[in-house]
């Protein structure tokens, strides 16, 4: 082999080589990926939790991750949705850190679906807390009454058409709906003391519904540190033992949508007209 020959096989080996090093530097556990940080963003309404719930699941069986952060922006929502977020998030932490970042408000189910993190930093105006469960009905008989409209229910049991808003409810309703607004409470409540690692009576006397700020929180010992989605990075990069400019891996956002394209993340605000058809049984900060 010619000496010309022989310089053109080198070079094409080593472009070859560096090829091979950016494709596995690319890739889930690749040698970049050693620095890797996930992201997983929750807003708005809590209704369809799958897309928070597959993204912690991935970051979690990603062994190019090493830590995780969850950005919550949420009034709460839905009670099945908070917990199932609030689960996968635990079993994430139980593997690698997981903090929890709370923008402007994080608060009901938002705060639900974050106790079970490693540690929790919210900016010190962040609206969060509100640990409680809210049941609400319209009715509306008195209007049809007025109207002279009435209307007939065949049901199986006595119990069938409860919470209609065509009738006043019945005080064995109420008690129904009442126990069933405690045990979900008692769940809420658990949660928080499992998570944070509060003495449940504790977290009872903090319980009774009301908003905190981020530093009435921290104060309380619901949040661990104030500031914001930076200094959560830098946190999670702390405790998963990294060094150097961490790359940020996102996962689970919301498709893109002509909402989203117009109006980008300022498309959240109208996350409440997503809760109208929604059951009446929620962990949410009304008015949000």
């Amino acid at each position: 082999m010619t000496r010309k020959k022989a310089l053109i096989a080198l070079g094409i080996a080593a472009a070859l080589l560096i090829g091979l090093c950016l494709a596995l530097s690319l890739r889930p556990g690749g040698v970049a990926a050693g620095r890797r940080i996930g992201v997983v963003e929750v807003r708005g309404f809590l209704a369809d939790p799958q897309s928070a719930v597959d993204a912690l699941r991935d970051l979690r069986k990603d062994e190019g991750i090493k830590a995780v952060v969850v950005r919550v922006e949420s009034p709460g929502g839905l009670v099945a949705p908070s917990q199932e977020i609030h689960d996968e998030l635990a079993r994430t932490a139980a593997v690698k850190p997981v903090v929890v970042s709370m923008g402007v408000v994080a608060a009901s189910g938002g705060y639900y679906l974050a106790a079970p993190a490693t540690r929790i930093v919210a900016d010190p105006g962040t609206a969060t807390g509100s640990i409680g469960v809210i049941l609400k009905f319209d009715e509306v008989h008195g209007l049809l009454d007025k109207l002279g409209v009435r209307t007939g229910v065949v049901k199986s049991g006595a119990m069938k058409d409860a919470g209609s808003p065509f009738r006043p409810m019945s005080t064995q309703e109420k008690a129904v709906f009442q126990g069933l607004v405690d045990d979900i409470f008692a769940q809420f409540v658990d949660a928080v003391a499992r998570g944070r690692k509060m003495d449940r009576e504790r977290v009872l006397a903090l319980a009774d519904g009301r908003v905190y700020s981020g530093r009435q929180a921290q104060k309380l010992g619901l949040v661990d540190e104030l500031g914001g989605f930076w200094d959560a990075v830098a946190r999670a990069q702390t405790l998963a033992g990294l060094s150097g400019e961490p790359e940020l891996d996102y996962r689970g956002k919301k498709s893109g949508g002509l909402l989203r394209l117009i109006l980008g993340e300022d498309s959240d605000a109208l996350a409440p007209l997503h809760s109208v058809s929604a059951g009446p049984l929620r962990l949410e900060v009304p008015g949000w």
